[in-house]
């Protein structure tokens, strides 16, 4: 029997969910789909709450940089006394993140594939910063659902020792 539970406006299977799979429906990146979704990023500027299913609170900044080309979420406190960053860009027609991460290094995902009309952003791993070879621990794939103009939810997995598996969800509520 497959269990279904409804996240906002996408439903994704729960066994595919804790495995960090693809949301049901996603289609390839494409060049109109990569520049919709970062127009989106872009229109996060300001002032966010964040709440991990680790059960850690974070306030978040974001903020549309270097002449409009990079979307920069700055991450306060989802570690004790410390900040991460991550940076949101068009690499041509392709839509990319760098992730700078507390495990001290910058994993660069690319977005490979879109679900419910574009509001959901599936990011992969390229390649990164003080990651000598993949087994290397770091963030391997993110899930990005733009669920309205003040609430949206990433969906990370971590990748070591040749495994994926599921790290965390963050909900993200724009703050007043």
């Amino acid at each position: 029997m497959k269990i279904v539970v409804a996240l906002g406006f996408c439903a994704v299977s729960a066994a595919a969910f804790l495995k960090g799979d693809d949301p049901a429906g996603t289609v390839p990146a494409t060049p109109e789909l990569s520049r919709a979704a970062f127009a989106r990023f872009q229109a996060l500027d300001g002032n966010w709450i964040g709440k991990s299913t680790k059960g850690w609170e974070e306030t978040l900044r974001y903020q549309t940089i270097a002449g409009g080309s990079t979307v920069l979420e700055t991450s306060f406190n989802a570690h004790a006394g410390q900040e991460m960053a991550t940076a949101f860009y068009l690499d041509g027609d392709r839509l990319m993140l760098t992730h700078y991460c507390m495990a001290k290094n910058a994993p660069r995902l690319e977005a490979t594939g879109f679900a419910d009309g574009g509001r959901t952003v599936v990011f992969t791993f390229k390649d990164g910063a003080n990651i000598p070879t993949r087994d290397r621990g770091h963030m391997d794939k993110a899930v990005v659902r733009f669920e309205t103009a003040d609430r949206i939810t990433s969906r990370w997995t971590w990748y070591e020792n040749g495994a994926e598996k599921w790290f965390e969800e963050i909900v993200q509520t724009r703050r007043p």
